[in-house]
């Protein structure tokens, strides 16, 4: 499906709809598959929308890194607007708030549906905290793509990092998994890292190393689906750590989601959302064997 502008985040919404971030264009976007999009432009449209997510409230929450501001969009394009330094990845907590990353300052953030924020400090400097997810434990899991590590904080501010194994891996997406733990990718080491959450790392190297796997989400398949940024490219990865990988159409995927349809659709920078189908884990067919990639 081919969109005039560049997608960055993408999700599907309590309407049963498909909505994006149009990152260079100041724009949100929501399309039901099969249908033309609605394009909402933001005011200002300076602020570069990236990452798009439910909220608890039947609203559409966004961050706006290049603006410093969190937007919230109703379903029918109402949009209210709150200030907030550097933030990148934004996700739903368990505690009925908005839970998201302060890129450039090091914090933690959560923000109430009314708009009341607070923030909770994280151990170090410089770490620049990425995405988010809400984990299996009632606790919130992010990057740290400089501080090379997975993070953990409680709703109540408590946090906690891990270092990765592997130097310079840079993490960046990161999602809960069907078997009880967060799984992330590292765009600096071409791997994908799976962390339960007693914070015991597992690491799989994908085919190509130089691939830079930039987002990653739970699939309807008992699978976990990922963009291939640099390789245009999406891969699945079971929790088993068996990689397939599947050429896309144009550049630069970045956000993924499972669809209304329960498909896997890709946001490509260049100016498309793809559309991947999945066979439900129970209507796979069998594949040939093949060796487990090393984990370490």
């Amino acid at each position: 499906m081919l969109i005039d502008g560049s997608p960055y985040g993408i999700t599907c919404g309590p309407d049963g709809a498909l909505w994006f971030t149009l990152v260079h264009q100041g724009r949100i976007g929501r399309v039901v598959p099969g249908a033309e999009p609605t394009l909402f432009p933001l005011d200002p449209a300076d602020g570069q929308p990236t990452v798009i997510t439910p909220g608890p409230d039947g609203a559409l929450w966004f961050t706006e890194f290049a603006g410093g501001r969190i937007r919230r969009i109703t379903v029918d394009g109402v949009v209210t607007t709150f200030d907030v330094a550097s933030p990148y990845g934004i996700a739903a907590g368990p505690d009925g708030a908005m839970w998201f990353t302060h890129l450039q300052d090091d914090r933690i953030g959560r923000i109430t549906p009314d708009g009341q924020v607070s923030s909770y400090p994280l151990p170090g400097t410089g770490a620049m905290p990425s995405a988010i997810t809400a984990g299996p434990d009632g606790a919130l899991w992010f990057t740290l793509n400089q501080g090379n590590a997975i993070g953990r904080i409680t709703t109540g501010g408590e946090a906690s990092t891990y270092p990765l194994p592997t130097p310079g891996a840079a993490p960046v997406g990161i999602s809960a998994g069907p078997d009880d733990a967060l799984w992330f990718v590292e765009i600096g080491a071409g791997q994908v890292g799976r962390i339960d959450t007693s914070g015991a790392i597992i690491e799989f190297p994908l085919p190509d190393r130089a691939a830079r796997p930039h987002a990653i989400v739970a699939g309807p398949d008992g699978a976990l689906w990922l963009t291939e940024w640099g390789a245009s490219r999406l891969a699945r990865v079971t929790t088993g750590g068996k990689i397939e990988e599947f050429p896309l159409e144009g550049a630069e995927p970045h956000g993924l989601a499972v669809g209304p349809d329960g498909a896997i659709w890709v946001a490509m920078e260049s100016g498309a959302l793809t559309r991947h189908s999945v066979c439900p884990r129970s209507f796979r067919r069998p594949r040939s064997p093949r060796p487990p990639f090393p984990a370490w």
